[in-house]
């Protein structure tokens, strides 16, 4: 298929013994699909060879993990983005859930936070939130958009359909989807129709509800949100992955103004700045975060407020002495 094609020609990208595991897990997947009994022969060779070499490079594991993951993104899941691999997973994965759609009522909200400050204490709900959203836009944003991108599929992400599995430490763990989601009928309009599940059903009301109950800017979560969604673009772009498919994803975070005429809240949600010392050009927010505000955190590392920082704030380690 052609999405198999391109996973191909993106593993010449992966090490040699790497790109070997990877054709082993491939092999595995299409050895059902073959009727003729003496062609099992040379798919076994496909698997055996990578396997043996996985073994010796240290890439077994991968394998293994290969074949955990959801099959139709399975391709996605090696390299650097080895780490998602199980952050989206099926109804099969039966640990406990939250319906997404519940933590934009009040009492969800509630237990989100009461959740949260057992591992990160702090007064200040905005901040708590906004901290916590940061790790839901970026383990949601980087499999969700990759695999929208990369294999032109969209997948069930809207409020009524994820549901989220929560880790010891109060923050996302996991997204249990109801399916693996499906391909583009045909191409999207527009990077606004593209990402519009994720969007339109899922980050929109979330930020619109929370703003609402904890009084925090919105701009400042759809930030939180399109700042991965700038850095992913930026990290598909140095893996190699063509221009071509990476093109509503750069003209989302673009684009000034949405189809309808509203003003696009993803609108170039980084900037790069010129410095004289340290990091230059420091890649910096278009708001802060505001998780200073909370006991034992600093400014991140690309904070607004990196040359003045608001008082009683401190600069993250690697910056403190480039100021």
């Amino acid at each position: 298929s052609k999405r198999g094609a391109y996973f191909l020609d993106f593993t010449r990208y992966c090490q040699p013994s790497f790109r070997f595991c990877v054709l082993g897990y491939l092999g595995l997947r299409w050895l059902p699909l073959v009727r003729e009994p003496k062609k099992h022969i040379m798919i076994i060779i496909i698997i055996i060879c990578p396997l043996v070499s996985a073994g010796h490079s240290g890439h077994l594991t991968t394998f293994v993990v290969l074949s955990m993951t959801i099959p139709a993104l399975a391709p996605l899941f090696v390299g650097d983005f080895e780490y998602y691999r199980t952050i989206l997973v099926l109804p099969d994965d039966t640990r406990p859930a939250t319906p997404a759609r519940d933590l934009v009522t009040e009492d969800g909200l509630s237990w989100l936070l009461e959740c949260y400050r057992r591992t990160q204490p702090g007064d200040d709900d905005r901040a708590l939130l906004s901290q916590w959203s940061r790790t839901y836009f970026a383990k949601l944003v980087i499999p969700t958009i990759t695999a929208n991108l990369v294999l032109d599929r969209e997948l069930p992400v809207g409020l009524d359909t994820l549901e989220i599995i929560m880790g010891c430490d109060g923050l996302p763990e996991a997204f249990r989807i109801p399916d693996e989601g499906r391909p583009f009928e045909r191409v999207p309009a527009s990077p606004f129709e593209r990402f519009g599940e994720l969007l339109e059903e899922n980050f929109e009301p979330l930020v619109v509800g929370w703003s609402r109950q904890v009084k925090l800017s919105g701009k400042v979560l759809w930030n939180n949100a399109a700042n991965y969604i700038e850095w992913l673009v930026g990290a598909l772009t140095q893996m190699g992955v063509p221009s071509a498919c990476l093109e509503d994803g750069r003209r989302l975070i673009e684009s000034e103004y949405r189809p309808d005429g509203k003003r696009n809240p993803m609108y170039r949600p980084v900037r790069y700045i010129p410095r004289n010392v340290g990091p230059s050009p420091l890649r910096q927010r278009r708001q802060c975060c505001i998780r200073y505000r909370l006991p034992g955190l600093e400014l991140c590392e690309n904070c607004p407020h990196i040359d003045r920082p608001p008082k009683g704030a401190k600069l993250p380690e690697s910056l403190a002495y480039s100021v």
